[in-house]
């Protein structure tokens, strides 16, 4: 059964949130929940976005996110990509670290930003982790009551919407506390929020999309794959482990190669990110990936086995 499209369109609002596979806990040391925010900041960088919100549980996340281009699901793939190969690579493990795809809801900005800050801030004391917002250090609450932020969050455009001054914004949020707040009960179709004009106007978006005919299930396999998966899928067909994959030195490197092909060739990485995860240059990279293009042409058992693997792909 195909996926359900997303609505992705320049200056989008989106509230993201991604589960552990299996419910399980997706952030373990402090140093897991920075490297996840420094992927965000890596991802602003490459695909320009604004970011307004966070907060990371242990077991999920929640962000408030707005595109400057249509390009969320490589966005989201940027991040959840590169945190689950960080994750698995940190531990020696292989496979999925969140529970399918991530879930994304279109917001009416001006409408909801104020009260969806104050839920997602809120959900360490719903979860009884703190009494308080300000005792839970991974989420941006403190950058909403700071006058400069807190590095990650964009500051300068959450002051476009929020205009309270943070000792207001202070009592706004513990007011949330021990009220049934449900900022989603409005919700349409399950994935738009926001007046019948908004709603109308982004389907029409999700009607122009859909019908043009430059979206292709191409694009969208290309936009869904992790690099993991592929690595994950390279060593099982070969028998070899994730690691053994991305360690692989010695002459032939040929199953090494095939994963770096197919990443660069499936997922939105450059060259340099696909570097960092198996420690090749930039040009080392190119080169791996045109060997492979060129020794599939030529080599139809090769070609073969690349074909399997490619089956294999969870889209």
């Amino acid at each position: 059964m195909p996926r359900p499209y997303r609505i992705q369109g320049e200056g989008c609002f989106y509230h993201i949130t991604s589960r552990g596979d299996d419910r399980k806990k997706i952030f373990i040391s402090d140093y897991d929940y920075k490297k996840f925010l420094d992927y965000i900041l890596a991802a602003k960088e490459k695909y320009k976005f604004y970011f307004y919100t966070y907060c990371l549980m242990s077991n999920h996340y929640h962000l408030l996110i707005e595109t400057t281009q249509a390009n969320i699901s490589k966005i989201m793939h940027y991040i959840n990509g590169s945190y689950t190969t960080y994750y698995n690579v940190k531990r020696r493990k292989c496979g999925h670290v969140f529970q399918g795809r991530f879930k994304s809801i279109l917001v009416e900005k001006e409408a909801y930003l104020l009260e969806l800050s104050r839920y997602i801030h809120l959900n360490p004391v719903r979860a009884k982790m703190v009494t308080s917002p300000e005792k839970y250090k991974w989420s941006s609450y403190s950058g909403y009551l700071d006058k400069d932020g807190d590095g990650y969050i964009d500051k300068d455009k959450i002051n476009e919407y929020i205009t309270i001054k943070p000792d207001k914004y202070r009592q706004f949020v513990l007011g949330g506390i021990g009220i049934k707040e449900n900022p989603f009960i409005n919700l349409y179709a399950g994935f738009i929020l926001g007046s019948e004009y908004f709603i109308k106007d982004k389907l029409k978006i999700l009607k122009d999309v859909v019908e043009t005919k430059d979206f292709s299930y191409k694009n969208a396999l290309r936009q869904t794959i992790d690099p993991e998966t592929i690595i994950s899928g390279v060593a099982r067909y070969y028998k070899k482990t994730s690691q053994d994959i991305l360690n692989l030195n010695k002459r032939p490197v040929t199953i090494k190669n095939i994963a770096i092909y197919l990443i660069k060739r499936y997922t939105a990485f450059t060259n340099n990110e696909i570097g960092k995860l198996f420690s090749l240059t930039y040009s080392a990279v190119s080169k791996a990936a045109s060997n492979i293009e060129s020794l599939i042409v030529q080599d139809q058992r090769l070609k073969g086995e690349t074909e399997k693997i490619i089956s294999t792909f969870k889209v």
